[in-house]
């Protein structure tokens, strides 16, 4: 599949592991990619942060695990978990047919805003999808 097939939203934020952040304000909301859940394939599973727990940036936060692969998402940002989409227990497909939507992850109040300046713009995520479809090829 060619980088321009995967749905990249303006506006958001972007990491090099397939995640992407909301923010509105102290608040952001993340999820993993279309690209991303593209790569893992069908999602079977998600385990989620708690609510109310203090996450670092860098931190492992949750797990998905799709038939092909079990990985492990670390938190982009700083923050406290406000919630969590507790749909994923019943439904973790929803990853892969709504990521942007339905397919949430978690939200978090930031601790620290400024953090959102070290990660990637959509074009600078449509950029590095690119880079990497040219390198499979």
């Amino acid at each position: 599949m060619a980088a321009e097939e995967f749905r990249v939203i303006d506006g958001l934020y972007y990491t090099k592991e397939h995640l992407w952040i909301k923010a509105d304000g102290d608040d952001a909301v993340i999820g993993i990619t279309d690209y991303g859940q593209h790569q893992l394939g069908d999602v079977v599973y998600v385990e989620l942060p708690e609510t109310g727990s203090q996450v670092e940036a860098g931190e492992k936060v949750a797990s998905v695990e799709s038939v092909k692969a079990a990985i492990d998402i670390f938190s982009p940002l700083t923050g406290k978990v406000l919630s969590v989409n507790e749909d994923l227990k019943e439904d973790p497909s929803l990853v892969n047919t709504d990521p942007y939507g339905e397919g949430w992850l978690y939200e978090i109040q930031m601790s620290d805003p400024s953090e959102l300046e070290d990660l990637m713009t959509s074009d600078d995520y449509r950029a590095y999808i690119t880079e990497l479809e040219e390198e499979e090829e």
